[in-house]
C-alpha cells in the first residue's frame, strides 16, 4: 500500500504505527502538545508512542487519538492494524465482532483449514463490498 504526505509517495511496508500516528497528526498541523492537550496524554509519553520506544497505544486511547485528528475509515483501520500487529493482537475494533458472531469464528476456522489464501480472501471482500455498492 502507497500513501501520498506532502507530495511523497510513501510505501507503507515496514511503516511501524508510530511513525504513522505521527505522519498522520503532522498531515493534519496538530503539534505533539496540542494533541496532548485535546487528548489528556502526556506529551512525552505521546513522543515515546510515536517514536515507537512504547507499545502502541490502547484500543480507548487510540480511539480518543482518532475523534481528535478526524481520520478516515482508511486512516482508522491502518493504525488498528499496525497497532495489533506490533502488540502481536488482532486488530484492537475486531475482537468484539468475532466474539459475537459464531459464523466468523466458523468462517475464520474454515478458511486456515482448507487454506486459503489472500487471492480468495480478496474475492471474498470484493463481493461483500460489491453488494453494499462499495466496490
Amino acid at each position: 500500500m502507497r500513501l501520498t504526505y506532502r507530495g511523497k509517495g510513501i510505501d507503507m511496508k515496514g511503516v511501524k504505527f508510530g511513525q504513522y500516528l505521527k505522519l498522520l497528526r503532522e498531515s493534519r498541523d496538530i503539534t505533539l502538545r496540542e494533541l496532548s492537550r485535546q487528548t489528556g496524554m502526556s506529551a512525552p509519553y505521546l513522543s515515546d508512542v510515536e517514536n515507537d520506544r512504547t507499545q502502541p497505544l490502547t484500543k480507548e486511547r487510540l480511539e480518543t487519538v482518532l475523534r481528535v485528528l478526524q481520520l478516515n475509515e482508511e486512516e482508522q483501520n491502518q493504525l488498528f492494524d499496525l497497532a495489533g500487529r506490533e502488540r502481536n493482537e488482532v486488530a484492537a475494533d475486531l475482537p468484539d465482532y468475532i466474539m459475537d458472531n459464531d459464523f466468523v469464528t466458523a468462517a475464520l476456522r474454515t478458511a486456515r483449514d482448507l487454506k486459503a489464501g489472500e487471492e480468495e480472501w480478496q474475492r471474498f471482500v470484493d463481493e461483500l463490498k460489491k453488494r453494499e455498492g462499495r466496490g
